[in-house]
């Protein structure tokens, strides 16, 4: 996502909770920046975007094209980016001459717009090249041009490694759901959401048409303006949506609720009205009125060659990365390229200097601020170890401190979360939606812009989300790389956990997934009880930069002494007084439990066990976070080396019940070189429905078949 502009505008200020007048904006840049500028910024872009993929030098033609100015292998997307800069050279007025106090964001759907998102930071000068420092000159414009793709700086895609980025592209569909993530409860913000229609085909993208009436009533919002790029191409070949008409267009968008508005970018003048008048009726985003949505039909490559040796390009999807595949060798195809260049007359575009000319300038945003990271919320007051609040009101408690949200899948009342202060009604901070992909999105769009959010799921359909959460953690690492940290957590709450529902209901494989990315920001909390529970939600609600998978069972049943817990939080594992008797000359078996219904099948087996063995010696640990029993060099909160031989004594047996499966676990310890001696035990798929009793028995984890498991490790030589 692109943050643009901040120049002065009108006198009225938007105040806190105010919905600004967004024509004012359109009037501000009808008044101020002509046709002219627009266009000339439109053709800087396309020329920016042509030079990155194509040449090595003379980017400032001082002299005519020659073949060693050209690149022997060019790359890169030129297709989605002539709609693309069209949209960012128009909003650029818009966004400077926007009310004071708000705010305008642009969030690029399509990934492969990275040559658009590096020219436009090019032309706002937020871009560095030359190791100088943001700029403009020749050196820098050769840089940006013979560099590309960046691989070592930027890459050639759209991440946060290009300045003012906010979401990554590349995972097509959430884009529309992640813009009305980022304007939930900011009633000054609009989102401008540039959507492909290839994209439109996505089921994450189907579905965030609708989602936004299960926002209706959900407290004072920001406007979302989605933009559908119609070019009638995917990668492959037409879209689906070019095989509708202009009249079944608009009724395919009318019916889902917005009011659409078409143009197909011929026209700068023509459009600049258009888009005045769909600003005029932007709307919060809580509203039960039709919304605009502007349908941009212009092709794709547009500007670029249309045929070449008779070879048709224009039309095909020859557009969708470098149209001419090697001009340096062809000598048809390096005349087109030089055709093709010259035709944005790019001595009128910037100076001898690579300064962009004065009537380019006109219609540029200034940069946008350097985000700040935003201040984490105080933890909740903890009121005595035997008195932590349970989860239901942890969540109570953090939306009354403001700027929070939770998002469910419509389970809310299934996962046993109370949370309205009385009755059984949802309050506004609350939204449910049946789709676990535009909970995400909304989370990732309300925590990308500073706010703090939880996702309540049930485990099984929380695997829903793998390849966006992999995602997201893609666009969080390379966000660091930049220097920029501080964001609210990702936090997952994963309930109504498949030991204890049906069959097509058990698939504990998200929290799996996630370990295999081996991310140092991941944790997967495994609590033992309720109390717990509550406590590491408590941490996790309060926290940056982290992204928390809390594993707890709706069903409470035992609570296990308290006396451990503040070890439990601080380093992620304890050893339980209570259920452990090591003996002088230390233990014989170390037991060791993740989740509750691991703790509560252990600590009963540990009773078995030490009836029938009462010689032996037993250590019980509770793990609290399955990530400390990685390895430290790449997991941040591993337990040194010190801490785990306390807890788990050299050469002593290990049983490990968890409530994951068990692979993922045996991973983390193999880079310890710990997984011969430990034997893990937990859900593996039964094939068939069976009760909860027959598939703990079936997965080894009952008390009596820990027990049975326990007594056989004592039995084998060490």
């Amino acid at each position: 996502m692109t943050e643009t502009a901040l120049l002065p505008g009108p006198a009225v200020v938007a105040g806190p909770g105010d919905f600004p007048d967004w024509s004012q904006a359109a009037s501000h840049a009808a008044t101020r920046v002509p046709d002219a500028a627009v266009t000339a910024t439109w053709r800087a872009l396309n020329y920016l975007c042509a030079a990155q993929l194509y040449l090595n030098d003379n980017v400032l033609p001082a002299r005519p094209l020659r073949v060693e100015d050209v690149k022997e292998v060019p790359s890169g997307h030129w297709g989605v980016c002539p709609p693309v800069n069209f949209m960012l050279a128009h909003l650029g007025p818009l966004t400077a001459g926007r009310p004071p106090g708000s705010e305008v964001l642009v969030v690029h759907g399509a990934g492969h717009a990275g040559p658009s998102a590096l020219a436009h930071a090019y032309l706002t000068k937020t871009l560095t090249l030359t190791g100088n420092g943001p700029g403009w000159s020749a050196a820098d414009m050769r840089a940006l041009a013979a560099g590309f793709p960046h691989t070592r700086a930027y890459g050639g895609e759209i991440t946060p490694l290009i300045p003012g980025m906010r979401y990554t592209g590349g995972q097509l569909g959430p884009a529309l759901a992640v813009a009305q993530g980022m304007v939930l409860d900011a009633p000054h913000r609009l989102a401008v959401a540039l959507l492909g229609d290839g994209e439109l085909e996505t089921g994450a993208a189907a579905a965030a048409w609708t989602a936004r009436r299960a926002l209706l009533g959900s407290g004072l919002h920001g406007a979302v303006l989605p933009v559908v790029l119609a070019n009638g191409l995917r990668m492959g070949g037409p879209s689906i949506l070019s095989g509708l008409d202009e009249a079944e267009l608009r009724a395919y968008f009318t019916g889902l609720g917005y009011e659409p508005f078409l143009h197909d970018g011929s026209d700068a003048a023509g459009f600049r009205t258009v888009l005045a008048e769909v600003f005029a009726r932007l709307r919060p985003l809580g509203v039960a009125r039709p919304q605009p949505v502007l349908v941009l039909t212009m092709p794709k490559g547009a500007t670029g060659p249309e045929e070449v040796a008779g070879r048709r390009i224009a039309g095909t999807p020859a557009v969708h990365k470098t149209p001419l595949k090697d001009p340096a060798r062809n000598r048809e195809e390096f005349a087109a390229l030089a055709a093709w260049l010259a035709s944005y007359e790019p001595a009128e575009l910037f100076t001898d200097r690579g300064k962009p000319s004065d009537l380019v300038r006109q219609a540029l945003p200034d940069p946008a601020p350097r985000s700040r990271p935003a201040p984490p919320v105080e933890p909740l007051t903890v009121r005595g170890e035997q008195a932590w609040p349970l989860v239901s009101a942890v969540i109570r408690e953090r939306a009354a401190a403001g700027s929070f949200r939770l998002f469910s899948p419509d389970e809310a009342a299934s996962n046993r979360l109370r949370l309205a202060v009385s009755g059984d009604g949802m309050p506004e901070w609350a939204s449910e939606i049946l789709n676990e992909e535009i909970c995400h999105a909304w989370l990732q769009g309300y925590t990308e812009t500073g706010r703090d959010a939880l996702l309540a799921t049930y485990e099984a359909f929380a695997a829903v989300n793998t390849s966006l959460l992999v995602q997201h953690l893609k666009h969080r690492s390379t966000r660091t790389v930049t220097g920029v940290g501080g964001l609210p957590n990702i936090n997952y709450l994963i309930t109504s956990l498949g030991w204890r529902n049906t069959y097509t209901h058990q698939n504990p494989g998200l929290v799996s997934a996630m370990l295999e990315t081996e991310n140092p920001t991941v944790h997967v909390f495994t609590p033992a009880d309720a109390t717990r529970a509550a406590a590491i939600l408590t941490v996790m609600l309060s926290g940056r930069d982290q992204a928390n998978f809390l594993i707890a069972d709706k069903h409470h049943t035992l609570t296990f002494p308290p006396d451990t817990i503040r070890e439990e939080l601080t380093n992620g594992a304890a050893i339980w007084p209570h259920l452990s008797n090591p003996g002088p000359g230390g233990p014989d078996l170390v037991l060791a439990s993740a989740g509750d219904v691991a703790a509560r099948e252990l600590s009963a087996a540990a009773d078995q066990i030490a009836a029938a063995r009462p010689d032996t010696g037993i250590q019980y640990v509770h793990i609290n976070d399955l990530t400390v029993l990685g390895q430290p060099d790449t997991w941040p909160a591993a337990l040194p080396d010190d801490a785990f031989a306390r807890l788990f004594p050299a050469g002593v047996p290990v049983l490990l019940a968890t409530v994951t499966q068990a692979p993922a676990v045996r991973a983390l310890l193999v880079g310890r070189s710990e997984a011969a001696r430990v034997r893990v035990v937990g859900y593996r798929d039964p094939g068939r429905p069976l009760p909860s009793a027959d598939l703990l028995e079936l997965c080894g984890m009952s008390a009596a078949a820990l027990t049975a498991q326990a007594l056989s490790m004592l039995k084998e030589p060490r």
